[in-house]
């Protein structure tokens, strides 16, 4: 935890200072050692809020984005239930940023206890999450609106954990390191698989990471995942519709015009 409260103002980790927890009010041990960042810590092995886990320089780097009056906010429940979020921002909007591995069980009870959530996913822990968007992005195809594509196969690019998420999932590729000038769109851009399907298929959206932090400075969703994949979802079916249609016009057992045969077309490659 970056912020403990003494004299009940918010104070960052630093040798030598008594604290309280922010969530359940008990004393923090300042932790300033040299192997990892300064942070507040519980005494013992206790924690108040077993969805918290330990911070790494990715995840104080995209939390320093935002004004430290919203990071670290303590989220209470109508029923009383409290919960540390990594960023909830002035509209309402929560940001949690994963690096380690979350149980599946535990990802839907942060969704069901945060309304507005998006997640911003460390995609450089495991080896092979880039790898696999690399190959699976070749089949991306672009849509009408710049920067979100459609895949039919949406587990070729992304974990199978990660599949259905009830809200937004960006993965960040490129990890705590600066991005270079030369860097490949993987790279570049942060990821977004959207939660739903039109007509099967998976919504992904391309974003780049300052976008993301303005659209959260400025309104309460990064994008409106549901009319998206809704109208994707419409236009889908309306094409699926028209092939039927134009199927039953057809003669019975001729092909689609003399002397050409349909072939599937080859996937185009996006990187």
């Amino acid at each position: 935890m970056r912020y403990a409260l003494v004299n009940n103002e918010r104070v960052e980790a630093s040798h030598g200072l008594s604290a309280l927890c922010p969530g359940c009010g008990q004393p923090m041990v300042a932790k300033c050692g040299d192997r990892r960042v300064h942070h507040w810590a519980h005494r013992g092995r206790r924690t108040c809020d077993h969805w918290w886990e330990p911070e790494t320089r990715w995840h104080r780097q995209w939390k320093s984005r935002f004004p430290a009056g919203w990071r670290e906010f303590v989220h209470v429940a109508a029923d009383g239930e409290r919960h540390i979020a990594d960023v909830r921002t002035g509209h309402g909007l929560v940001l949690e940023f994963q690096h380690s591995h979350l149980r599946p069980d535990e990802r839907a009870a942060r969704e069901a206890f945060y309304p507005n959530l998006i997640w911003v996913v460390d995609g450089t822990r495991l080896k092979r999450d880039a790898p696999r968007f690399a190959a699976g992005g070749q089949m991306l195809r672009p849509t009408p609106w710049r920067g979100i594509y459609t895949v039919a196969f949406p587990e070729e690019c992304f974990p199978p954990k990660w599949l259905d998420c009830r809200a937004p999932a960006f993965f960040d590729f490129a990890g705590a390191e600066p991005v270079a000038p030369d860097a490949t769109p993987i790279e570049r851009y942060l990821w977004g698989l959207l939660p739903g399907r039109a007509e099967g298929h998976g919504v992904v959206v391309a974003l780049g990471r300052g976008g993301l932090v303005r659209a959260a400075h400025e309104r309460p969703q990064i994008l409106d995942a549901a009319q998206i994949v809704g109208v994707l979802q419409a236009r889908f079916r309306a094409a699926r519709v028209a092939a039927m249609q134009e199927a039953r016009r057809l003669p019975s057992g001729k092909r689609w015009k003399r002397g050409r045969v349909w072939r599937r077309p080859r996937p185009r490659r996006r990187f």
